[in-house]
Order: structure tokens, then C-alpha cells, then sequence
């Protein structure tokens, strides 16, 4: 049965809505900066079509890129995850975003929860493994949860604690903070769990490393990623 065309009912090209949302979940900016952005390249939309989407598209973006990207626990016999947790409010009430992040930074998974107690770390844990199966090493925080979720699943051997060790985890948080930031924060715990889902599937396919490249492999690991994104659900 052939796929329907998901934009069949848009006036706008699949080239500016893949743009925008690109824009919008890639970068810090507003959906009033996209909106400007987008008005200097003699595109009028109003910034509510934006918002529109990116939460219609946004999801079916995140997962062709999740399905095209490699398995890392295939490529990888020392495959760790690094998993820490931050403080994010929703309407002036603390919230708990738990992150897994790898050994070369690829965000692994993003799960919101009103707790950071063992079973919230349960929850997480498991659906992390779900979809991952178990690495060699989980390198956490000093976090009691994460102790007793795991004595929970009988995985405790894995588990490393170490003051700085994991430094990979807590740098990662660092593209979120910045569009928490221009989000002005979150209002729903339910919006807050589809963006960072989304956010960690564009930002790992667009995170090319160029810290440890060469200038000519980042330009051709760039426009590669590009090629891909503009290919995303293509009618």
C-alpha cells in the first residue's frame, strides 16, 4: 500500500514547513524569530503556523531520523551511557528531566517526571532498555535512585559513580538549557516531554563533532545531514 502524502492537504511547500521546524527545534530561537527569519526570505506566515508544524511534523521528522540513524550498541562492544537529571519548571512547580546520553554524546533518551525517586529511575531505566538492551557501563550521579532502580533490575555491576566521570552527561544539558530559555519555559509537563523527545533526535542528527574534525570532514558531514533532513517524508 503506498504512503500517503502527509502534506496533501498544506498550500505550503514540504521544503519551507521541513525548514521551519528544522529552525525552530535546531536553534534557540522563538517561533516570532522564525517567523522573522523566514519574512526576510520573502516567506509570510504568521508565527501560530509555525507552532502549528512543528507540532503536527515535528514527531514524524523525529522518527524517520531515529529509524535512519545506526544502532550504536551495534558498532560498539564499550558502549556506555551517562545518565543525569535536571531541574525544569512548569508553571512555577519542579519537574525532573531525565537524560542518557553515550560515550560520543548521542542523546539516547529524554523522559519528564514529577519525582526523582526510585521509581521514576525505574521507569526511565526500563524504557531506555526497552529500546537499547543493556550496555556495559551506566555512569550516574550520586543519586540514590539510581542505585536502588537497579538493584530493582539486577543490573547494579554496571553502574559507576565517579565525581567527574560524568561530565559528558551534564555538558549535553547545555542545548536544552538554551531553548528552555527562548521557550520562556515550559506550561505542560505532556509539551515539555514531546519537545525534548524531538529536540534529542534533531540535535543528534545534526551534531557533527566539528571539536574533533577537520574543517573539509565537518563541511561534509553537514551538508550530508542536510541532504537527509530535506529528504524527510518527501511527497
Amino acid at each position: 500500500m503506498k504512503n500517503r502524502n502527509p502534506f496533501r492537504y498544506f498550500k505550503t511547500s514540504p521544503e519551507i514547513i521541513r525548514l521551519a521546524v528544522m529552525m525552530y527545534v535546531r536553534f534557540p530561537l522563538s517561533l516570532r524569530n522564525v517567523e522573522d527569519l523566514l519574512h526576510e526570505r520573502g516567506i509570510d506566515i504568521c508565527h501560530e503556523t509555525v507552532r502549528y508544524w512543528w507540532n503536527k511534523f515535528g514527531p514524524m521528522f523525529a522518527s524517520e531520523v531515529r529509524k535512519k540513524r545506526i544502532h550504536p550498541s551495534q558498532n560498539y562492544s564499550n558502549w556506555k551511557w551517562h545518565l543525569d537529571e535536571v531541574f525544569v519548571k512548569i508553571n512555577g512547580e519542579t519537574h525532573y528531566l531525565w537524560r542518557a546520553v553515550d560515550h560520543e554524546g548521542e542523546v539516547l533518551e529524554a523522559f519528564v517526571s514529577k519525582r526523582r525517586d526510585r521509581k521514576a529511575a525505574l521507569k526511565f531505566l526500563k524504557k531506555i532498555m526497552k529500546r537499547y538492551r543493556k550496555p556495559r557501563k551506566i555512569i550516574t550521579d550520586r543519586l540514590r535512585s539510581y542505585r536502588a532502580a537497579m538493584n530493582t533490575l539486577g543490573n547494579a555491576e554496571v553502574q559507576e559513580v565517579g565525581r567527574w566521570k560524568n561530565n559528558r552527561c551534564e555538558n549535553s544539558h547545555l542545548p536544552f538549557r538554551r531553548r528552555e530559555k527562548a521557550m520562556l519555559q515550559f506550561r505542560r509537563l505532556r509539551s515539555l516531554q514531546k519537545f525534548v523527545s524531538i529536540h534529542a533526535s534533531v540535535h543528534n542528527h545534526f551534531n557533527h563533532e566539528r571539536h574533533l574534525n577537520n574543517r573539509e570532514t565537518f563541511k561534509l558531514q553537514r551538508n550530508a545531514a542536510l541532504a537527509e533532513w530535506q529528504q524527510l517524508s518527501v511527497a
